[in-house]
């Protein structure tokens, strides 16, 4: 059962990517713009889980459906993607209540 739950990440990070590229939320309504933000939110994250791990307040669970893969110690694979994922969800869905804010309202009898 190694790798499921980096494997569920994954395709839910690839789910968020393909509704974004279907309506244009985030990442492919501005490129630039988008990543730069995505990569400040995933860099403060791993800033604060470091900085846990550092003082003794993290330490890396022993699931058996984690890949075991650690990028520092404490630190699994999973921790990255989890927080990539965690920004980019949040990020898409700014993007669509900002859209579904900006859409006329269309009320059932509603004269103006």
């Amino acid at each position: 059962m190694r790798w499921v739950y980096l494997g569920c990440l994954l395709a839910s990070l690839a789910g968020m990517v393909a509704m974004d590229r279907r309506w244009s939320l985030f990442l492919f309504a501005r490129p630039r713009r988008g990543l730069v933000t995505l990569a400040c939110g995933v860099a403060f994250f791993l800033l604060v889980d470091v900085a846990a791990i550092v003082l003794g307040f993290y330490g890396r669970g022993g699931g058996a459906s984690l890949s075991g893969l650690e990028l520092l110690p404490h630190l699994p694979v999973e921790e990255i993607v989890f927080v990539t994922f965690l920004c980019y969800l949040t990020m898409v869905l700014f993007g669509l209540l900002t859209r579904l804010a900006d859409r006329p309202s269309h009320r059932r009898g509603a004269r103006r």
